[in-house]
């Protein structure tokens, strides 16, 4: 009882509040089967030199992308991150801020969210941009609902393109509202005709580009459908450095655009925390979810930054809220902010086209494998193999000789069998030739 100050009398008149007979009736709506059913097995206490040295045991089993050979992808890409960005991110005036609760007062942090918006909005090719939300899967589930509320429709169609993680957050978000879901079948060979899907009662389509597989399409003739119909377009970019190269989706005819920006100024990690980015036409803009810092001028004519719109619950009557989100991911946006400021729009284009160059050579080294099927006709820097073999045991064999081959498709997609031998690679400007060659030899040795 050490850590817990609550007396068995405490416990009991808290239950009796609430209307339940024990702690055990507080998680009736959890499905027994994901309850722990006793303790859980862990050690027992220890000191705190044989903590850490059990704890540095099992990171060591790790493998660090950038360790070794790395191609994984499939919304998680490892670049270069340039030392200024981490000097500059742990300066006390932005890595303790957090968020701007007192915003006026926090000006220099405005200012950053405001160009980090600037910079959102010109990549991406719409009007205006938030100041960022939790990450890419979130974002698009938030588009889900924001083109719901624009077109007071219910059907949402989500390409068989879309990354599994984006839909499944989508699913999860809309699962207690009125909001259908259409979800297309995965759609590796880039064949499926989502205008089709397209009725009265659509509100939108969401479609990724470049793929979770990795093609590229252009948008602009499922866009036109989408208008036709009344819908909305809503991109999903998960490989944020593409649109230094590739035409925006506000080139395309795109109303919301949402997208991972961890491919910039922040790294893996692990899977986070990442950066989601969130854009769109002007005119949905207070429909947006989050929050958006706009420039003005004070009463001696100075400039200055202020939180122009927040449409959260906190902020406004509840039945006018656009989203429960609570802040942005206000430090990776720093990071992608001062990232992006670093390359410019010449840095940025360069970037993309040496991550295109590099998986194009990549590509046309391991078509040249017996055994591989390059499966793209248009792709940015990840495509998608088709093996002899199943790709799970392929990648385990190839992590074995110290080469992280890459995603299976079927660790995304399971009990899919015509999935099972595809896998995900990604080439990024971390990637040498000398890689790539090791990854071919290794691959031709796992698939004889």
């Amino acid at each position: 009882m050490r850590y817990l100050p609550l007396t068995p009398e405490d416990r009991r008149q808290m239950l009796a509040r609430v209307g339940v007979s024990s702690i055990d009736d507080l998680f009736e709506d959890v499905p027994a089967a994901a309850r722990l059913d006793g303790l859980v097995d862990l050690p027992l206490h220890q000191g705190e030199l044989a903590v850490e040295r059990e704890l540095g045991a099992l990171a060591a089993r790790n493998v660090a992308a950038g360790s070794v050979p790395s191609f994984l992808g499939a919304g998680a890409y490892r670049h270069h991150v340039p030392a200024t960005v981490d000097h500059l991110i742990q300066r006390s005036e932005f890595l303790t801020a957090y968020t701007p609760y007192q915003p006026e007062v926090s000006q220099g942090t405005l200012q950053m969210l405001f160009e980090f918006q600037t910079q959102v909005a010109l990549i991406t090719g719409m009007e205006v941009a938030n100041a960022s939300m939790y990450d890419g899967a979130t974002a698009c589930a938030e588009a889900a609902l924001m083109a719901c509320r624009l077109t007071r429709r219910e059907k949402v169609v989500l390409s068989g393109g879309l990354h599994p993680h984006y839909r499944d957050v989508t699913k999860t978000s809309v699962k207690f509202g009125s909001v259908h879901l259409d979800i297309a079948e995965p759609d590796p060979d880039g064949a499926e005709d989502l205008a089709a899907r397209i009725d009265g009662e659509t509100a939108c389509v969401i479609v990724q580009n470049p793929s979770f597989f990795g093609r590229l399409k252009d948008l602009r003739a499922l866009a036109d459908a989408c208008h036709a119909a009344g819908a909305l377009l809503v991109v999903v970019v998960t490989e944020v450095v593409s649109l230094g190269l590739v035409a925006s989706p506000g080139e395309m005819g795109a109303d919301i655009v949402v997208a991972e920006g961890q491919s910039l100024g922040v790294p893996l990690g692990f899977g986070g925390p990442y950066v989601g980015l969130f854009a769109c036409r002007q005119k949905h803009v207070r429909q947006m979810p989050g929050r958006l810092c706009g420039e003005t001028v004070d009463q001696d004519g100075r400039r200055g930054y202020v939180l122009t719109l927040s449409t959260r619950e906190q902020h406004i009557r509840r039945e006018k809220a656009t989203s429960n989100i609570c802040t942005n991911a206000g430090l990776c946006a720093l990071a992608f902010s001062i990232h992006m400021t670093l390359l410019g729009e010449a840095g940025l284009t360069e970037l993309a086209s040496l991550n295109h160059r590099t998986a194009v050579a990549l590509a046309d080294r391991l078509a040249r494998v017996p055994g591989v099927e390059v499966m793209a006709d248009a792709f940015f820097n990840e495509f998608t193999l088709r093996l002899a073999k199943p790709a799970a045991q392929v990648v385990e064999t190839l992590a074995g000789k110290g080469i992280l081959a890459g995603v299976p498709v079927s660790r995304l997609y399971a009990n899919r069998p015509a999935l099972e031998n595809l896998l995900l690679v990604a080439a990024t400007e971390c990637n040498t030739e000398a890689d790539g060659d090791r990854l071919a030899s290794a691959l031709e040795e796992a698939l004889r």
